[in-house]
């Protein structure tokens, strides 16, 4: 329906501004343009591209989109910067998870919009504005005479949207722009400014060199010399009306001479009576604009003094160049900073110099093609999109953050999960864009929160990576062939965190599978968070791991001393974590442990993220699939911790239990030993030893003094591992 009251005000002011022939022709584009908007917003939201240009100008101003969007996107795609558009009225917010850097041309301020912005820069993404017109401060748009004629509710909504536009580009870090004297004015709003000229596009180049070809073939009446003047917009009609005495003049001297007048221009009464002389053109499309400036000899670009006019770009000039039709311009701005005076173009001064550069280029025909001609030349070198790009590509891509793509098999938060996810968080909080990668089937994330934190998600199931990365890192065996889905990647990492072959029987295809994702992949950097990953790394498949220790959020965790004296009246509970059915977690023992305590002293609880109680084990309380946020309620409402695994590249429940203010009675394993020391801070037991692990546990329950030292340090252990000590180390990771 918002769509549909769009489209009847737009016909409704173009039946009141152009009548009835032009009603038919803009419906069809503003449908046209519906359908690719749709179109390309489903396609930007599946895909990641670098830059996406959000474009305010609908098609009642097709010119400037199409300078500042269409071709600025053909500079970045030739260099290999890969780009996308959207109109602004269709930006959704989700949109900001499938770009890193954000242009929005001449938009005015909106809500989404604004949410918008805050979104990018949550997530250390860039955004910067692009205009082409002083049209961002209403101390500029007062300079133009034209808006004086609109009535007063106009000239409000126009300011309104002339306000709107000042109040994004203040949100933006920098803004790109066609001239230095835009880039002056520009630099009291934003930091950094980039004067990124307009230009041709290919299509336009080659339209042009056929129309210049065409019209080259025609034979013209002798003595016949035709000027155009090619009016971009209604706010031109002052411009054209200074140099009317010259056109005048001249038109009354040279009988043969002709006036051309194209686009939203009013024919000036003064010159009503030489109408026969003057051909009235109605504004054309961009494709047809070329073969009508092919046909005049002289092209017309006159401005009066204004800043505002100052900031204006050379369109005009280029665009007569390109077929070899010669410029007399004011000279100003752009006009005076790229026309060379006398050989690729007239700059004037006042109307005697126009009337000079008018008479002389009308006398000499080949004047008139010596500066046609180097005018051509000069452009189709420094005017073309595909050899002007390379500062824009820089502008954007200095200010770029540093970027990681992190691969998770899924988002079921397990201790391999959620290192991944502590590394983006620190990544992220450091002013990296991070960006999560799910080979889930199942579902479809378009965003993941963790640690105060909130990551954009793309499901590699329907999403192509199109844009470049620094980093693309697997978290687990699985994931490992899916870095081919970033082609553009300096670095391809594998946060080795267990030995995952380990996770399978022997004879199991995937256990091989596992496998080769360490044999056989000389071009991953391996990273790892276990001193003992790093070590087989190193000597069964000759690999130099980056190592970074990992941490504890201890804030997250309140510890209490705990009373585990008989004569406190309740009994002590044993916590037992770990998948049932995973043998090298072997919960089995555990269980068997547990059986050999009083269960009128010893009460016991299970928790687990896969696996179910089996029929044998005593199980007071079954805790499934507990939420990472809820874990730590788990830890302070027990007292003692049994981890009975074999193989765990780092064991984070000990360490958890320990944060709470709780005890350990665990098997050493290459995933706790960096941080268990046996009777310092817990009790360890040889692995099959059942008597052990019972007398450890009635060790603990039986000595206050023990329980106070293993209290005091395993605070301090947690303290050490705290994600804000090893922060460093982490970043370092990805150096």
């Amino acid at each position: 329906m918002a769509k549909l009251r769009e489209l009847t005000q737009k016909t409704v002011r173009t039946l009141r501004e152009d009548g009835f022939q032009k009603v038919g022709e803009k419906a069809k584009i503003y449908l046209k343009r519906i359908r690719e908007e749709k179109v390309g917003q489903e396609y930007t939201d599946r895909c990641f591209r670098e830059v996406l240009f959000i474009n305010g100008c609908d098609e009642h101003l097709p010119h400037p989109g199409r300078y500042r969007v269409t071709h600025q996107r053909e500079q970045l795609e030739s260099l290999g910067i890969t780009t996308g558009e959207v109109y602004y009225r269709y930006l959704k917010l989700d949109t900001v998870r499938c770009y890193r850097t954000f242009v929005f041309f001449r938009c005015p301020y909106t809500p989404v919009i604004g949410d918008f912005v805050e979104q990018a820069h949550k997530l250390n993404k860039k955004v910067f504005y692009d205009v082409d017109d002083l049209v961002i401060d209403t101390a500029y748009t007062d300079m133009i005479a034209y808006l004086d004629t609109l009535s007063d509710q106009e000239r409000q909504e126009y300011d309104q949207g002339v306000r709107e536009m000042g109040r994004l580009l203040r949100l933006c870090d920098g803004a790109i722009t066609t001239t230095g004297c835009l880039a002056h004015e520009l630099e009291q709003y934003v930091p950094r400014v980039l004067v990124n000229r307009n230009v041709a596009s290919e299509e336009m180049v080659k339209l042009s060199l056929e129309a210049e070809n065409r019209a080259k073939k025609k034979e013209k009446e002798e003595g016949a010399v035709s000027l155009g003047y090619f009016s971009g917009s209604i706010t031109h009609d002052e411009d054209f009306q200074m140099i009317l005495p010259v056109l005048r003049r001249l038109m009354e001297e040279y009988p043969g001479l002709q006036l051309h007048l194209a686009g939203e221009l009013h024919l000036p009464p003064e010159l009503e009576d030489l109408r026969e002389r003057i051909l009235v053109h109605p504004f054309v499309g961009w494709r047809e604009l070329p073969a009508m400036i092919a046909e005049v000899d002289i092209n017309l670009a006159p401005l009066t003094t204004t800043t505002f006019n100052r900031a204006k770009s050379e369109n005009k000039w280029v665009e007569a160049a390109l077929v070899k039709v010669p410029t007399v311009a004011s000279d100003i701005g752009a006009f005076h900073e790229m026309v060379e005076n006398g050989k690729t173009g007239i700059l004037c001064q006042n109307l005697e110099q126009w009337e000079e550069a008018l008479r002389a280029l009308i006398q000499q025909p080949d004047y008139r093609a010596l500066i046609g001609e180097a005018a051509r030349e000069y452009c189709l070198d420094h005017c073309v999109t595909a050899n002007t790009g390379q500062e824009l590509g820089r502008f954007l891509t200095e200010q770029e953050p540093k970027s990681v793509a992190f691969l998770l098999p899924a988002f079921q938060i397990s201790g391999g999960v959620m290192v991944a996810l502590q590394h983006c968080r620190i990544l992220q909080e450091a002013g990296w864009d991070v960006l999560l990668y799910s080979i889930e089937e199942r579902g479809r994330e378009y965003w993941y929160e963790f640690g105060g934190c909130r990551f954009p998600v793309l499901n590699g199931n329907d999403a192509a990576i199109y844009g470049k990365f620094d980093w693309a890192v697997a978290t687990m065996w699985s994931t490992v062939d899916w870095l081919e889905a970033f082609p553009r990647v300096k670095h391809r990492g594998y946060l080795v965190q267990n030995y995952e072959p380990g996770f399978y029987a022997f004879g199991d295809p995937l256990r091989m599978r596992a496998r080769k994702t360490y044999g056989c992949r000389e071009d991953l950097q391996y990273l790892t968070i276990s001193q003992w990953c790093q070590r087989w790394l190193k000597e069964q498949y000759g690999h130099e791991a980056r190592y970074a220790p990992n941490g504890i959020d201890p804030e997250k965790f309140l510890p209490a001393p705990r009373n585990l004296e008989e004569t406190s009246g309740e009994k002590i509970r044993i916590l037992i974590e770990g998948d049932s059915a995973a043998p090298h977690k072997n919960v089995d023992e555990s269980f068997r442990i547990v059986e050999k305590l009083d269960p009128e002293r010893f009460e016991v609880w299970y928790m687990a993220y896969s696996g179910e109680p089996k029929d044998w084990y005593r199980v007071d309380r079954f805790l499934p699939k507990v939420p990472y946020d809820q874990i730590q309620e788990v830890y302070q409402d027990c007292d003692i911790l049994l981890k009975s695994s074999l193989m765990e590249s780092f064991s984070y429940p000990p360490l958890e239990m320990m944060a709470a203010g709780g005890f350990v009675v665990a098997v050493l394993n290459g995933g706790n030993q960096e941080y268990l020391e046996d009777g310092g801070n817990c009790l360890c037991y040889q692995p099959g030893d059942i008597d052990q692990a019972v007398q450890a546990i009635l060790h603990i329950c039986g000595d206050r003094e023990l329980q106070d030292k293993f209290y005091q340090n395993g605070h301090k252990t947690v303290m050490e591992r705290d994600w804000k000590q090893i922060r460093e180390s982490i970043l370092n990771l990805y150096q």
